[in-house]
């Protein structure tokens, strides 16, 4: 089987395609043909063993995936040889077969391209438990996205169109500012060119955002701080900006504002109920044609360095994906 194998922390533009074990699929489990697999900047960061999680070698990366089952492990109900299915999986994305907890795995809407599918399992989960549980973002609402052309911001920015909400979005340069109003921005600020807190204050006549979706901390999340509007909740996403910020409690006392985490990873240990229930409304807003995975490109898997780089160097926009 074709796979990238990591056998020895490495840079992204090390890794290359070797041959590797077919996975056996065990109790529980879906063998898998992968058809298109995500990329995301956390592969960056295992490959080069800077992630908090750390597979013993060797281990093939990749977390997303979407596919068609070619096997179907004892004990598991509900899926069938030849069903398309998409997934997050621990690790092993980044190869042509691979075998999974039929409990990761959903069928994916008639409708989906497998490189739609292979973009969707992480981000838009993400966007939307974040979104709905954690910041109940309403309706008429105000909604500021951040890095508002990445794989999360773009789903947050369908998401929070969907849910109702006027969306804002930053973006850098005036191409992802224009993918982010394509996608349902009202307005797109790129903050190479100007300051987004004065921007979203004349935007919303001073009150500034009701919510703001940060994946990027640092700076941006001091920033966003001083354009939240009373009764805000600042969503903390993640820190793809490298620095993880700190907030003196004054601040959330002054303006009455929640800052509040949101970790769907998690919720499989924690609230497992919220699985299922979160790709059911994805889907029913994919069917609607309300939300839509937008993919940068698709790689072979013998590029996958290429396809790294290219997500590392953030010009790129939505979803990377390879082709094994």
């Amino acid at each position: 089987m074709r796979a990238i194998v990591v056998d020895r922390w490495m840079e992204a533009s090390e890794l290359t395609v070797r041959e590797a074990p077919e996975p056996v699929v065990g109790a529980g489990q879906l063998g898998v043909d992968v058809h298109s697999a995500g990329c995301n900047f956390f592969d960056i960061l295992i490959v080069q063993g800077k992630y908090q999680v750390k597979p013993p070698f060797p281990f093939i990366p990749g977390g997303e995936i979407a596919g068609v089952v070619r096997e179907v492990g004892a004990g598991v109900k509900g899926f069938a040889v030849g069903d398309r299915v998409l997934a997050a999986a621990p690790m092993g994305g980044y190869a042509e077969r691979i075998a999974i907890p039929a409990s990761f795995a959903h069928r994916m809407p008639d409708a989906m391209s497998f490189d739609e599918g292979a973009g969707f399992p992480i981000v838009y989960p993400t966007s939307y438990a974040g979104l709905v549980y954690r910041a109940a973002l309403q309706p008429g609402e105000t909604l500021l996205v951040h890095a508002a052309a990445g794989g999360v911001g773009l789903a947050a920015v369908q998401i929070g169109r969907a849910l109702g909400a006027r969306v804002l979005a930053t973006a850098g340069g005036a191409d992802k500012c224009a993918i982010a109003r394509e996608a349902g921005a009202e307005a797109a600020i790129d903050y190479n060119a100007e300051d987004f807190v004065e921007r979203v204050k004349e935007l919303t006549g001073g009150r500034g955002a009701d919510v703001i979706y940060d994946p990027v901390g640092g700076d941006v999340f001091d920033k966003s701080l001083k354009c939240i509007a009373w009764n805000g909740r600042l969503l903390v996403v993640g820190f793809a900006g490298g620095t993880i910020p700190s907030v003196a409690a004054n601040r959330i006392l002054l303006k009455n504002i929640a800052v509040t985490g949101l970790h769907w990873g998690a919720y499989a240990k924690n609230e497992p109920q919220r699985v299922p229930e979160t790709f059911a409304a994805l889907f029913r807003l994919y069917e609607e044609k309300k939300i839509h995975p937008v993919v940068y490109r698709g790689y072979p898997l013998e590029e996958a360095a290429a396809a790294l780089a290219a997500l590392g160097s953030r010009k790129t926009h939505g979803k990377v994906v390879l082709n094994p």
